[in-house]
């Protein structure tokens, strides 16, 4: 049976090979015939729009860049391509280049670069501030920076120097971007709609034409991520370089916040000697399990935006015990008051049930500020030893 099959594939072969051998391209209508085939142009578009506010939210400056690609059906018979937006008045052309090298500068220059950046986020900050102590520490940093800056602009090799002046000749040899670019970044005048229209002809003469709308959305402020001070509870964590690792966590009164009605408050500190042995640094805070610690630290959040707090604990397991993070009101101004339901946007509590002794484990929550321009972060204990590390917030988009 192997034998016939065997026979079978070169007797299939040899009939194909004698049909090809009666195929001529000199037969009418037999070879390559011509491509009638018609465009199909479309496109694609980003938002990189740029734009700078100040600490009271108002528009400093921005730009609202699109950057477009056109695409189409066609390999051959050449394409041509051509836009066409309405309205068009005050719409700027750029080459989509020109990005690119201004990055590439940055890059090569990666160290001036950086430190300017980090002046700029200070004396951003800077105004913004109302605490006197905290200005003159970020004053203090620009000043400091300001020196770094101008030593690293001295030390800036041949090879890089040299780098940024061919980047920088690029960028003044670029042609103008056209509207027959195939890419192309539209600097639009502003916020509004906008009918953007594709055109690609062939060199047969034959066009299509593709449409879309695109609406340009005002800039709107960056939602800045709030700061949760010693966030790791190390010591000298504090903006001046102070601290114990708690003092953010004080409560504004013993009396009031305590939920055994006074003592100290405040958390304890456990350190340790090697690195790694908690989620952050050398140090986490410490609850013992009678419940008479708490931590305690308003922060500043923006009004409509939603946050993530996330956050790790460790228990004893010496006896069953619970800890609760609440995320309060700013109006909240007493234990009692924290358990109000009117004054929690969240909370969270959590046992020691399964878990590992001295084992971290990290947690979330979500929280909406809603009209609050600031919220109370509440922890509390009772049954059992815990312990807490390394909070982080982010804005939850």
């Amino acid at each position: 049976m192997k034998k016939h099959l065997f026979n079978l594939k070169y007797i299939a072969a040899g009939v194909m090979v004698s049909l090809a051998s009666c195929v001529s391209d000199d037969l009418p209508e037999v070879g390559d015939l011509p491509d009638f085939t018609g465009p199909t142009p479309f496109y694609s578009y980003s938002d990189v729009t740029s734009s700078e506010f100040d600490c009271n939210d108002i528009e400093l400056a921005a730009n609202y860049d699109y950057f477009f690609q056109a695409g189409t059906n066609l390999a051959v018979n050449g394409i041509q391509y051509d836009w066409t937006i309405t309205p068009d008045t005050g719409v700027v052309l750029i080459n989509k280049d020109l990005p690119v090298l201004e990055q590439s500068i940055a890059a090569v220059d990666a160290t001036v670069v950086g430190i300017q950046s980090e002046i700029d986020k200070l004396e951003f900050k800077i105004p913004c501030e109302s605490d006197p102590a905290k200005q003159a520490v970020m004053q203090q940093q620009v000043d400091d920076l300001k020196v770094q800056l101008a030593a690293a602009e001295a030390n800036r090799s041949d090879e890089t120097i040299q780098a940024i002046q061919d980047f920088e000749e690029q960028i003044t040899n670029l042609p103008p971007a056209t509207l027959q670019d195939r890419e192309v970044i539209f600097q639009f005048p502003g916020p509004g709609v906008y009918d953007v229209v594709l055109k690609v002809t062939d060199k047969l003469g034959k066009s299509e034409e593709t449409v879309k709308t695109v609406n340009v959305l005002q800039a709107v402020p960056t939602i800045p991520v709030p700061e949760i001070s010693e966030a790791g509870f190390e010591d000298n964590d504090l903006f001046d370089g102070s601290g114990d690792g708690r003092d953010s966590w004080r409560v504004p009164s013993n009396a009031a916040w305590s939920p055994l009605g006074g003592g100290t408050t405040v958390p304890q500190i456990n350190s340790n000697s090697e690195l790694g042995s908690v989620p952050e640094g050398y140090q986490s805070a410490k609850f013992p399990s009678g419940g008479d610690r708490v931590a305690y630290q308003e922060i500043e959040v923006t009004p409509g935006a939603t946050y993530v707090i996330s956050y790790f604990t460790a228990f004893n397991l010496d006896n069953p015990g619970e800890m609760t993070v609440s995320i309060l009101t700013p109006n909240t101004s007493s234990y009692a008051e924290s358990l109000l339901p009117e004054n929690i946007i969240v909370s969270r509590t959590e046992t020691n049930t399964d878990r590992i002794p001295d084992v971290f484990k990290k947690h979330a929550v979500t929280f909406d500020a809603g009209t609050n321009e600031s919220v109370i972060i509440y922890v509390t204990n009772s049954g059992d030893e815990y312990r807490l590390d390394a909070f982080e917030i982010s804005v939850k988009n």
